[in-house]
C-alpha cells in the first residue's frame, strides 16, 4: 500500500512538472540549478560570500556550513543510497541541456539534502535567509525537472537535509561556548 501511494504521488508529481518542460525559461533555469547543485557547489559558493561580508559570526557560519555539507554528503551518497537501492526515473532520451548523470540510487536526493542542510546552517542569524531556502528550493524541484529523480526522493531530501542541519546546528552553533551551563541532556 505504502509503495502504491508514493508511485502514485511520484506519478501526480511528474504530469505536473512534465507542462513545464521544454520550456526554454524553465529548462534554463532548472537545469543550471541541478548543474550548480552538483558536488555542492552552490552551498559552497554561498557560503564563501557569507565570510566575505565579514565578522567572526559569518565566518564561522560558512566554515560550519562547508563542513556540514561535506559530511552530508558522505552520509547521504555513501551511506543513506546504499541501505536504499531505488531506481531512478526512465531516462529522458534528449536532454535540452548538458546534465550529469549520477549512478548511485535514487533516494534520497543528494541534491535536495544538500541544498536543505546548507541553507539550514547558512540561514542561521543571516537577513538573506529567505534566499537560501528559495535557492534551495529551486536546486531542490529541478532534480524532478530534469528527471533524474523521483519526486518523493526530493521529498526525503529536503526531510534529511533539514534534519542535518538541525543537527550541526546544536553540534556546531553559531555562538562560542556551545550549550549554555543550565541545559541539561536529561
Amino acid at each position: 500500500m505504502t509503495e502504491d501511494l508514493v508511485r502514485s504521488f511520484d506519478e501526480r508529481a511528474d504530469a505536473f512538472v512534465a507542462g513545464w518542460r521544454g520550456n526554454a525559461v524553465a529548462d534554463r533555469v532548472f537545469y543550471t540549478a541541478s548543474a550548480l547543485g552538483d558536488f555542492g557547489l552552490v552551498w559552497v559558493v554561498f557560503a564563501l560570500l557569507r565570510a566575505l561580508r565579514g565578522g567572526s559570526r559569518n565566518e564561522r557560519a560558512a566554515v560550519r556550513a562547508i563542513v556540514a555539507t561535506g559530511v552530508e554528503s558522505f552520509t547521504v551518497n555513501v551511506l543513506l543510497k546504499s541501505l536504499f537501492r531505488r531506481s531512478r526515473p526512465v531516462e529522458q532520451p534528449d536532454h535540452p541541456l548538458p546534465l550529469r548523470q549520477p549512478l548511485s540510487s535514487s533516494f534520497p536526493s543528494g541534491h535536495a539534502t544538500a541544498a536543505f542542510c546548507g541553507a539550514t546552517l547558512l540561514s542561521e542569524g543571516d537577513p538573506l535567509a529567505p534566499v537560501y531556502f528559495a535557492a534551495a528550493a529551486v536546486v531542490a524541484a529541478s532534480r524532478v525537472h530534469v528527471r533524474i529523480h523521483h519526486a518523493s526522493d526530493v521529498v526525503g531530501g529536503v526531510a534529511i537535509g533539514l534534519a542535518l542541519g538541525q543537527l550541526a546546528k546544536r553540534l556546531v552553533p553559531l555562538r562560542r561556548g556551545g550549550l549554555t551551563r543550565n541545559r541539561s541532556w536529561t
